[in-house]
């Protein structure tokens, strides 16, 4: 290793590029290469899915005596190596284009931002019969979409009536969106009168540009702090550590997340499956208003039952 330990931890928070990593660390880059590649080869969906969520956590600590700096540094070299590998395949899979920059053609991209967005990739509220009009003219472009713009933390698009209706539901009540990103459904719900508050730990600097309005809390913090009656979050992670704690605030009556119906790509279902004190439905009136629909969004709503407080 060309830096000194203690160097290297500083600058593997910066999140290195995955050129920058290999030219760094060259011997434990054959070694992901390996791994990784075995893995593909052998396509089986379950073992891709159980790799997918072991490299998406730190390397957690050992019961005993911590690992020596070395090891842990070695490993956390080969998990960021192999996020950027499995987001290279993830896009090469999405988007059928193996080799070269992935782009919209001129016609496709000029639709799409006028469709999708005020100006560069600030998002807005979509019509919904504009968006059922217009997305199949995209064609075989459509599917560059979503592949282009999550790296930028976009997991989604919002409908205006999804806005509407979110905003009723709410009603008057204290509302807190929590990992909330660059801020946008906040936004926009407070634009439609929603009392709201958007908080995000901002653990996503390096590709997201956080505004002044997006507090800088993490979702234990921002619940104890802010004590809402209802709690917004979309596109929470897979098996995040944070959701079970909006199950353990007393102040909690709603909890609506827009997530996706595939359990490995977004949400803590441990976590919603052994609470007791809310139930769980999925509004799909809701769900078809969450863009695109080749996503397979889907939005859940847990009410707290009469009585658990």
């Amino acid at each position: 290793m060309s830096r000194r330990p203690t160097e290297a931890v500083t600058w593997l928070r910066g999140n290195p590029s995955l050129d920058e990593l290999v030219d760094e660390y060259p011997d434990e880059w054959q070694r992901v290469q390996r791994q990784v590649g075995a893995v593909v080869e052998r396509n089986d969906a379950e073992e891709i899915k159980a790799f997918i969520l072991q490299v998406s956590q730190p390397m957690a600590p050992r019961p005993g005596r911590a690992a020596p700096l070395k090891e842990r540094l070695s490993a956390e070299i080969r998990r960021q190596m192999s996020i950027h590998l499995l987001k290279q395949a993830i896009l090469s899979s999405s988007t059928g284009i193996s080799e070269g920059r992935v782009r919209f053609n001129l016609v496709s991209g000029f639709v799409a931002q006028r469709l999708l967005f005020h100006r560069g990739l600030e998002r807005k509220p979509v019509s919904l019969w504009k968006f059922r009009l217009i997305w199949p003219l995209l064609r075989q472009q459509r599917r560059l979409l979503m592949p282009l713009v999550q790296p930028k933390g976009i997991w989604c698009f919002y409908s205006a009536p999804l806005i509407s209706r979110l905003a009723r539901l709410i009603g008057d009540r204290s509302c807190l969106e929590i990992a909330a990103g660059d801020g946008t459904l906040t936004r926009f719900l407070a634009d439609a009168g929603v009392s709201i508050v958007a908080t995000d730990d901002h653990s996503w600097r390096d590709s997201i540009e956080f505004p002044e309005t997006v507090e800088q809390l993490d979702a234990r913090a921002a619940l104890r702090v802010h004590r809402p009656a209802v709690v917004l979050c979309s596109w929470p992670p897979a098996r995040n550590p944070f959701e079970q704690h909006v199950f353990t605030t007393a102040s909690v009556e709603q909890y609506i997340v827009i997530g996706s119906r595939h359990e490995s790509s977004t949400g803590n279902w441990i976590a919603y499956r052994t609470q007791t004190d809310f139930d769980l439905v999925e509004d799909e009136v809701l769900s078809r208003m969450v863009l695109p629909p080749e996503v397979d969004h889907a939005v859940y709503v847990f009410t707290r039952r009469a009585g658990r407080q």
